[in-house]
This record gives structure tokens, C-alpha cells and sequence, in this order.
């Protein structure tokens, strides 16, 4: 009788010990797992856009050395200038690699309307007079000193120009622009920026949308 009484006791202490063998073995595991992910390194993911003290820094240096006048002369073909306040979509017009084009004569053209009582040439001669709708600028300089501004006024003054002296915020820096017009066709500015040519002075033709 005595040993079938101590059958279960034994059997009771037997459960206990294997319940406390397996959590001290789930801590032990636990604590491995979170030993291993703390000494794991986890990269930095910027989700915003940051700027670098460096290029900030950069970019301040170029427009400290930006020249407002890289696309007058006979120089590469300039990118086209952002608008200023008040003059959306004015850009920098290239010259044309064929000026003459826009005059060409048209034989077929004009044949066709000297039979049907036209005068050769007039459609064209009435389409440049009324213009392509855009505004025309001759820009003679840009200056961060307004003095330098007056004085290229004033030079083109003698020659019979007469121009204007304008402010623009670019870059955060205010320029001086000195420019004649408006024209309201091209080959009038055309013959403004020869004129400012045959006397030493270089120009670009800005064109403006009205």
C-alpha cells in the first residue's frame, strides 16, 4: 500500500521540473533573439527629402559666379531664361542659322494666286506685318550695379536707342537689365540688334508671350 501511494507524487514532481526546464529554456531563447536583433545594424531610411550642408553650399557658389549676360554675343546656344515677374514665357531667341528663309520667294505660291487675282507675295508681306502674337526684346546687358546699367543706357542713348533699365530677382541676387523695345515683330528687333552689332555691342533677342 505505501508504494502505490508514492507513485504520484513522484509522477507530480516529474511535470513540475519539465514546466520549469521549458521556460527557463523559452527565456534563454527569447533573450538570444533579442541579444542578436540589438547588435544587428538597421540601416537609416530617410523618408524626407534633406539637403546636404555641402550642396546648399554648392549651389551658392554658382550663382555667385552665374553671368547674366553668357547668352549675349556669338557664344553656344543658351538655355532659355526663366520668366520674370510680370513677363511670363520671355526666352532668349537664338539667331537663325538662315535669316533670308522667311522671305523666300514662293513660285508655286505666287502662281497660284496671280490666278486668282492676287498680288504675288502679299499673303506673306500681310502675314509678317501682323506678327507671330509674341513680343520682342533687344537686351543690351545685365548688371548688379545699377551705375553700370545707367551707363550702357546711356551709351546706346548716344547712338540714338533709346532703352530701358529694368530689375530681376535672379538667384537671389538683383540684376540690372538693360533692354530696348518692345517690338512687336521680330525682324524690327532683328534690325535694333545688327544696328547694336555694327557698334560693338553685343545682344540678345528676348521674346515675351504676351
Amino acid at each position: 500500500m505505501k508504494k502505490t501511494q508514492e507513485r504520484p507524487s513522484r509522477g507530480r514532481g516529474g511535470t513540475l521540473m519539465g514546466f520549469v526546464v521549458g521556460v527557463l529554456v523559452g527565456l534563454a531563447a527569447a533573450l538570444a533573439v533579442a541579444v542578436y536583433v540589438t547588435k544587428v545594424p538597421v540601416p537609416l531610411v530617410d523618408r524626407g527629402v534633406s539637403r546636404n550642408p555641402g550642396q546648399d553650399l554648392l549651389e551658392a557658389e554658382r550663382n555667385r559666379d552665374w553671368n547674366p549676360n553668357a547668352a549675349l554675343g556669338g557664344g553656344p546656344v543658351a538655355p532659355a531664361t526663366p520668366p520674370a515677374p510680370g513677363q511670363e514665357g520671355a526666352i532668349v531667341v537664338q539667331p537663325d542659322a538662315a535669316p533670308a528663309a522667311a522671305g523666300q520667294a514662293d513660285p508655286l505660291g505666287d502662281l497660284v494666286r496671280s490666278r486668282l487675282g492676287e498680288t504675288p507675295g502679299a499673303a506673306s508681306t500681310a502675314a509678317t506685318a501682323a506678327g507671330d502674337g509674341f513680343t520682342y526684346y533687344v537686351q543690351a546687358g545685365a548688371y548688379r550695379n545699377p551705375d553700370d546699367a545707367e551707363a550702357q543706357r546711356a551709351r546706346l542713348a548716344m547712338l540714338g536707342i533709346e532703352a530701358v533699365v529694368s530689375e530681376r530677382l535672379q538667384s537671389g541676387q538683383v540684376f540690372y537689365r538693360v533692354r530696348v523695345g518692345p517690338f512687336p515683330q521680330r525682324e524690327t528687333a532683328d534690325l535694333t540688334k545688327e544696328q547694336l552689332a555694327a557698334n560693338g555691342i553685343d545682344s540678345a533677342l528676348v521674346r515675351v508671350q504676351p
